[in-house]
């Protein structure tokens, strides 16, 4: 029998689609046909982002050089040289009869991960996914209260049906001056969810999903991970800080070393359950917590792109999950987490 099952953040709906469900294995994606050492060389050669090119992209924002090469980097922050909004000149509002309209001031960056064109992000050290975690956090609060801004997210597209423009690896940061109606739903529900309960919904789901232990996937001190209840994609996967907080601005150096942790536990799992699939995995952070401090916790999103929303979904706003978190965590939390690259 189906289920309709209610997301107490947000109170959207989300079919599971139990009688059109498929086995987690069915989900696994074909790793693509490796290149020859010629067309991989051809390849970096061409690469704004790989060591050497420098001088394809917009002059460095950030950068965190190698320990083992005194001239080299491992981290790279740029500004995007394609940018969906730029911090160039004064925020304005006008309107064209009924509609309105802002100039788009904002921010676009990328943070380049690390200097190998074929290196994953589930390929790095330790110290290197803690430097990308610090990256993020630096440059977060770095731009916190510019440009009149109203929110920030940090995200990574990785594969074909995420959006992935260039293979090398890579995350982006976007800082826009009005609220994401997807991120408005997830804050204006917390405060909801507060003003009734009086407690964080992100502290009581997290409660919860700690003590039942049917969705959760990873922990460690800092975090945990589930395959949330009401997930609208196969593998949904949250990546929650123990402790209440509405800010990734606010984080400790410890949750910061924890958080990059988890985040790769979490994709080495995805690699080897389900062959290195496409996914978006998304900060979600007050950048104001001043507003909804009790009400809202910051967390990570990571959706594996596995199934494709189509007219139902578009037409209602309601998914179809055709795999039911409960099997996706079995299957992901039973996973080994040793990765080898081919």
């Amino acid at each position: 029998m189906p289920e309709l099952r209610k997301n107490i953040i947000t109170r959207e709906w989300v079919v599971i689609a139990t009688e059109r469900s498929k086995r987690p294995d069915d989900f696994s994606v074909k790793k693509e046909i490796i290149k020859t050492k010629e067309e991989q060389n051809l390849e970096k050669s061409k690469c704004p982002f790989c060591p050497g090119n420098e001088h394809m992209t917009p002059p460095e924002i950030l950068a965190y050089k190698s320990k083992n090469n005194f001239k080299g980097w491992q981290i790279r922050v740029i500004p995007n040289k394609f940018p969906a909004l730029s911090p160039a000149g004064e925020l304005s509002h006008n309107s064209v009869g009924i509609y309105d309209i802002l100039n788009g001031i904002g921010v676009h960056e990328v943070i380049i991960e690390t200097p190998e064109h074929y290196n994953d992000i589930i390929s790095l050290s330790n110290s290197q996914m803690e430097e990308l975690v610090s990256a993020y956090f630096e440059r977060y609060n770095q731009l916190k209260n510019k440009f009149n801004l109203e929110h920030i997210i940090i995200f990574r597209n990785h594969g074909d049906r995420a959006g992935t423009s260039l293979l090398h690896p890579h995350s982006q940061l976007i800082a826009t001056p009005v609220m994401p109606k997807e991120f408005w739903y997830e804050v204006e529900g917390a405060s909801i969810y507060y003003e009734y309960e009086e407690r964080c919904p992100y502290c009581h789901l997290l409660e919860f999903e700690d003590q039942d232990g049917e969705r959760k996937i990873a922990e460690n001190d800092s975090f945990i991970a589930i395959a949330f209840f009401a997930s609208r994609y196969p593998f949904e996967t949250w990546i929650l800080p123990r402790i209440h907080n509405a800010s990734f601005s606010q984080i400790s150096m410890k949750e910061g070393n924890d958080l990059a942790l988890i985040l790769q536990d979490v994709l080495k799992r995805f690699y080897n359950c389900l062959g290195d699939p496409s996914y978006n995995l998304t900060l979600h952070s007050l950048l104001k917590p001043e507003k909804q401090a009790e009400a809202y916790h910051w967390h990570f999103k990571i959706i594996p792109r596995l199934t494709t929303p189509a007219g139902f979904e578009l037409g209602t706003g309601m998914f179809i999950n055709v795999s039911a978190p409960e099997e996706a965590a079995k299957f992901l939390r039973e996973s080994k987490t040793e990765v080898v690259l081919t």
